[in-house]
């Protein structure tokens, strides 16, 4: 990772310890249909850093195989948002994030590119006191491999001086697709993907410092 000039962070899982309250989440809102609630669970793991309107879709229509319109969609967004967002104002850093945050700072640009929707991810930015680390803060609806190419581009940002930190699938395959870095931030669940995959792993932010070979 020579000349690294940006990292771009995932944001539940990787600076935030707030995956399970989203879980929890989709499990509350689909408690009406306890036959499908392990697979509502596995898909949304499976697919971490996707929008939940996207998830939304595939449960009504590949497992409760109802029709949904996007009036619904958008109420059960609220309803998402209302079962999640205090619970994440609330919700313990990722250990090593504050500190490898303020190690960030003067160093490189920082980027927040997150499967949430942008105007609730900058809420929660700003309320747990971190938008001061952050020169972009993005979030869907855009996917994370479009909010990479944009930001590279504004920035003037070739890919290869890029560290994308992620704890999901979809983080991955954005940093493959644009063409950065990518270290995982290791959970029990994706351990075996990540050391299939060979990628470099972390539980500690802090731990990136030594892969990034202390080069500022």
């Amino acid at each position: 990772m020579n000349n690294l000039k940006a990292i771009i962070f995932d944001f539940d899982g990787v600076i935030l310890e707030s995956v399970h309250i989203k879980t929890d989440a989709f499990l509350e809102l689909f408690r009406a249909y306890p036959q499908h609630l392990n697979a509502i669970k596995a898909y949304h793991l499976e697919n971490g850093g996707v929008s939940r309107f996207v998830k939304f879709r595939w449960i009504y229509n590949e497992l409760l195989k109802e029709s949904i319109d996007e009036t619904q969609i958008l109420a059960l967004g609220e309803r998402f948002s209302q079962l999640v967002f205090s619970k994440i104002l609330s919700a313990p850093f990722v250990p090593g994030a504050v500190e490898f945050l303020d190690f960030c700072r003067d160093r490189f640009y920082c980027f927040i590119a997150s499967g949430t929707p942008e105007e609730e991810l900058r809420k929660i930015v700003t309320q747990r006191g971190l938008a001061e680390f952050f020169n972009e803060v993005k979030g869907t609806p855009d996917s994370k491999i479009n909010i990479v190419d944009e930001l590279c581009g504004k920035y003037k940002i070739n890919p290869t001086e890029c560290l994308f930190i992620g704890d999901a699938m979809t983080d991955y395959q954005a940093a493959r697709a644009t063409g950065t870095y990518f270290v995982a931030r290791n959970t029990s669940e994706m351990e075996s993907n990540w050391r299939s995959l060979q990628v470099s792993m972390v539980e500690n932010l802090m731990e990136v410092v030594p892969l990034i070979n202390g080069q500022h």
